[in-house]
């Protein structure tokens, strides 16, 4: 099941009820609460009747029971979530219910009501226009209190509800259509509705409008961090530090901007060291003397490090404008072999950083793509081991890709490509093209060895394509194998250059940064994704697979948070959804037990932000507990200049220590 599925894939934390019971009763509840039932077609399907829990008086038995409880609460989670595809796929195919891609409850609640005859505003407020005579007589119009606890309105999954201006739904005698995991309370007894949260509507406990969105407001402008785990925070350090001939240029300004980090409390700093600077003079000469000024000056501070070896190209505007390409002696190659760098359908060439159909092809002055970046990572841990054995280098992020994240450039400005365009697949250079035929002959399939001819342009829309389109040729058996094909090389690059990277840094936390392409995600192609190297379809899971091959050498991987918020009314054209992404990302990572550390996507100091940013580092809703290991920073440069944000920066450092709350900003 994909994990990005929306279909109910969320946990649910329903209010908890004042229960007055005598002392007697109390044993007979706890006994009650540790047995847990899978609920409806789960229980059916597994063959579950009752999941009980014994706790024993051994506190390792009791520690055993508990983790062997989670992932049979996990295994229930996931079988749900594909009883719940399965049934949203049914409704879809054979009842013509015109459900979105990423339809949750409400829209299969809602699509069942209006079948049945209801009207559903978009508000949710539910009820007949001309509503037949009961025999039973008339039901008193019944208000029904959200199932959601607050604590459950602060994660994406139902966020949507906070979209929504009423929780007040209208219901008369008629029956409701039954709801697949939830419950709907029409007619019943007062006593019966309050069991589950309906009251009469004039009843003073009913939950008004004001109030749901007063509880929604309260949750955009973020929780109570006081107490929460320890997120380390790395700031990073500008581009332009240092020249194309390797040298520190302004050591004044350098001390300057980490007196004022350590002044915020900060706990280290995060430094790109870049290919095209120093192995700029040739090949296997390397020059790492400004680096090694940096960092000693880093090391006066006594602050911690993480370095970044940045194998592809930068180009940007955050530091005056500089620019630093690949290594020329490569550039040179590149002239007369155009095949190393990664080619779009029109045959348009893109020099940010090498194809990986050059990994283990010997077209570097003999050496292959895979043992030229390991002869850097093994040069760079030679000249600075000092560094590693007392502990100031904390972790080394390995580029794999354009701006040094796991992704094909399939979305580069250079390309022509602007948001929110689907961008073009990158496998046309003769290395990858000799791999997908070598890969289809095994296959038997020899027609197959080719790229996709209605994949559209890079500005192009899912629905304007033959291949990305509903119901288009991505989901065909060529759409599958060819993208399948697509996501493992990627894989396979991964695999290949981490496999190296653990010998140059053994016993050395080695770090992965992963893309957030976020457009096109409510679409059910996921076409964005599919052209950046991740099999991700409404019907796949395009992240687990890489998170095995991570998890082998141990990968933290750092994970491109968005700070941008979407639209609610229905208008976003992109069909953009940030959060759901993050959610899928950050789930499927924590469930092969990687470690995951964050980094904003755009530089920022607005507060709101900020406290999105903290509550994507550790949410509070999250029954494990789990959190960030480290955030690195991208703020406004230069950092001196912007004094206005020194007090919000503050704040959000103090709140990912855990020694802030969330609203004092």
């Amino acid at each position: 099941m994909n994990g990005n599925n929306h279909d109910g894939s969320h946990h649910h934390h329903p209010h908890p009820h004042t229960d007055h019971t005598s002392p007697h009763s109390q044993p007979q509840q706890q006994q009650q609460q540790q047995q847990r039932r899978p609920r409806g077609f789960a229980a059916a399907a597994m063959g579950v009747s009752t999941v009980t829990t014994t706790i024993n008086n051994n506190p390792r038995g009791s520690r055993n029971e508990r983790e062997k409880e989670k992932e049979r609460t996990k295994l229930r989670e996931r079988h749900r979530r594909a009883i719940t595809s399965r049934m949203l796929a049914g409704l879809r195919q054979y009842g013509n219910f015109p459900l979105p891609a990423r339809a949750d409850m409400n829209d299969v609640l809602a699509a069942l009501a209006r079948e049945a005859g209801w009207t559903v505003d978009p508000d949710g407020t539910t009820f007949r226009q001309s509503p037949p005579t009961s025999k039973l007589g008339v039901y008193p119009v019944r208000s029904v209190e959200s199932p959601l606890s607050s604590s459950s309105l602060k994660s994406y999954p139902v966020k949507a509800s906070l979209d929504f201006p009423s929780s007040v739904l209208r219901i008369d005698e008629s029956p409701s259509p039954a709801s697949l995991d939830s419950v709907v309370v029409a007619g019943r007894g007062i006593a019966e509705c309050e069991k589950y949260g309906a009251s009469p509507i004039d009843s003073q406990d009913c939950l008004e409008t004001d109030q749901l969105m007063q509880e929604g407001h309260m949750v955009e402008q973020g929780f109570n961090f006081l107490g929460t785990a320890y997120i380390s925070v790395y700031v990073m350090l500008g581009t332009g530090l240092i020249n194309k001939f390797c040298q520190l240029i302004d050591r004044d300004a350098v001390r300057k901007e980490l007196r004022l980090l350590k002044s915020l409390h900060v706990d280290g700093v995060f430094v790109d060291c870049w290919w095209g600077i120093v192995e700029s003079q040739g090949p296997q000469k390397y020059c790492w003397s400004g680096y090694r000024e940096l960092f000693n000056i880093i090391h006066e501070f006594e602050l911690k490090l993480q370095v970044g070896l940045a194998f592809h190209e930068y180009e940007g505007n955050d530091s005056g404008g500089i620019s630093i390409p690949l290594p020329q002696w490569v550039l040179e190659i590149g002239k007369e072999n155009k095949d190393i760098f990664f080619t779009d359908h029109e045959g348009g060439r893109n020099t940010e950083c090498l194809s990986w159909g050059v990994d283990k092809e010997r077209v570097l002055k003999g050496r292959t793509g895979a043992e030229v970046y390991f002869d850097v990572m093994r040069s760079f841990r030679t000249e600075f081991d000092d560094m590693f054995i007392e502990g100031l280098i904390t972790a080394v992020e390995i580029g794999l890709g354009a701006s040094g994240e796991l992704k094909y450039p399939s979305f580069s400005e250079r390309m022509g490509w602007r948001y929110p365009g689907i961008g073009e697949f990158q496998c046309y250079d003769k290395y990858l093209q000799q791999n997908l035929h070598k890969t289809s002959s095994l296959r038997g399939h020899t027609l197959w060895a080719r790229g996709p001819e209605n994949a559209g342009n890079y500005n192009s829309r899912p629905q304007e394509t033959g291949f990305f389109c509903e119901q288009g040729d991505y989901d065909s058996y060529y759409g599958r194998f060819f993208l399948q094909w697509y996501a493992r090389s990627l894989i396979d690059h991964a695999n290949t250059i981490l496999s190296l990277a653990s010998l140059a840094f053994e016993e050395i936390q080695i770090g992965v940064k992963i893309p957030a392409v976020y457009w096109w995600y409510k679409s059910r192609s996921h076409a964005a994704e599919l052209t950046a190297g991740y099999y991700n379809p409404a019907n796949q899971d395009g992240y687990s697979a890489l998170f095995k091959v991570l998890k082998k050498y141990s990968v933290a991987v750092k994970f491109i948070c968005s700070e941008l918020q979407i639209s609610s009314d229905g208008n976003d054209e992109a069909l953009a959804d940030p959060e759901g992404l993050t959610w899928q990302v950050l789930n499927s990572a924590w469930d092969q037990g990687l470690s995951l550390t964050g980094q904003n996507a755009f530089p920022c100091y607005d507060k709101e932000v900020f406290m999105r940013l903290v509550e994507t580092a550790k949410p509070s809703n999250d029954p494990d507990h789990h959190h960030f290991t480290s955030f690195t920073f991208q703020p406004p440069l230069p950092l001196v200049e912007r004094t206005i944000c020194f007090s919000e920066l503050n704040h959000f450092i103090g709140c990912m220590h855990g020694e802030n709350v969330g609203t004092e900003m």
